[in-house]
């Protein structure tokens, strides 16, 4: 909605609320705009003095440049208890979104509210692994509602906000602002957020550090020596960022031939158990890799929901991830 200012300048005040929400992410409380003058409400909570301050600049800046002739900026310390959990990786092809998916669901099914948020911008998977394809979410100030999954998990995915299998050519800061619309979103008395990320250490990667500061990150990898050197430098970036690891998981490990019983590891065993320990990380469990994980998170059953055997390798994580959130409190 466009308000026209005394001076004849028209100010767009959505416009103005994507411009402000470039510098100042999710401390983004409320804009109004009247005539030439506009009303906005920052939360400061856990911000040293100095970042207050070149909060305030750049808000008061980015205003300025987008016509404002009279800012009236507020601030409140009422942070939200709400956190973020980045489920990252070095390389795609090492089981990440299923390890989320199961993480989150886990975590639900031990008491925690827990939402999901698929920043997979360019190849989003979340919405099949949860049985939500197909559906959209609705709209209120200007924010979207995350859509409930049949597992007590609220999700939010662009898979969702997309046709099915329409390719998605943006760049980087057009990606940033999609993960910004997908985590900035009502999420209610949500207590978690797993962020599955995509593969790499790029754009996407960079504006979660940045704007939307995790208070942990999980790393997934495969057992073997290239996994892991990919691994170590998503490790660096979260390092980087100054977020914490909670530690590393080891997907794909071992298998079990349902014919004759017999283990083998394809993959190798044990490498990430090794590097973690080598960079003194926690190391948080092994995911087998079975045929039932795979068959029934293609078709949206994710095992962490049931009671299994498969189940207990995800509880066994969520339950370390939950400890050491905990411990951070």
């Amino acid at each position: 909605m466009e308000r026209n200012t005394g001076n004849g300048v028209s100010i767009d005040e959505q416009a103005l609320r994507n411009a402000l929400g470039e510098v100042a992410g999710d401390r983004l409380q409320t804009v109004k705009v009247a005539g030439d003058t506009a009303t906005v409400m920052l939360e400061v909570g856990g911000l040293e003095r100095l970042d207050r301050d070149k909060l305030e600049m750049a808000v008061r800046d980015a205003a300025r440049k987008a016509g404002v002739g009279d800012l009236r900026l507020g601030m409140t310390a009422e942070r939200k208890s709400r956190v973020i959990i980045a489920v990252g990786s070095g390389k795609g092809g090492v089981g990440k979104s299923t390890l989320s998916a199961n993480l989150a669901v886990a975590m639900h099914r031990l008491g925690r509210k827990v939402g999901l948020v698929d920043a997979d911008i360019y190849g989003p998977s979340q919405p099949r692994l949860l049985l939500t394809e197909g559906r959209k979410p609705e709209a209120e100030d200007n924010k979207i509602h995350p859509i409930p999954s049949p597992y007590g998990v609220p999700m939010l995915s662009m898979g969702h906000l997309v046709q099915p299998g329409q390719a998605i050519a943006w760049r980087g800061p057009m990606a940033g602002n999609a993960l910004g619309q997908l985590i900035d979103a009502h999420w209610g008395d949500t207590e978690i957020i797993v962020v599955d990320l995509p593969p790499g250490t790029g754009d996407v990667q960079l504006t979660m550090l940045s704007k939307h500061k995790p208070a942990g990150a999980v790393i997934v990898s495969t057992p073997q020596d290239l996994a892991l050197m990919d691994a170590t430098r998503a490790i660096g970036l979260f390092e980087q960022g100054k977020v914490p690891i909670i530690g590393m998981v080891e997907n794909m490990a071992g298998y079990i031939c349902p014919h004759c019983g017999e283990e083998s590891d394809p993959f190798g065993v044990g490498g990430a158990e090794a590097a973690a320990k080598t960079m003194g990380l926690p190391f948080l469990g092994r995911v087998p890799l079975d045929m039932a994980i795979r068959r029934e998170s293609d078709a949206g059953n994710p095992p962490a929901a049931g009671d299994s055997p498969q189940a207990e390798a995800f509880l066994s994580i969520a339950r370390s991830v939950l400890a050491w959130l905990d411990g951070k409190r």
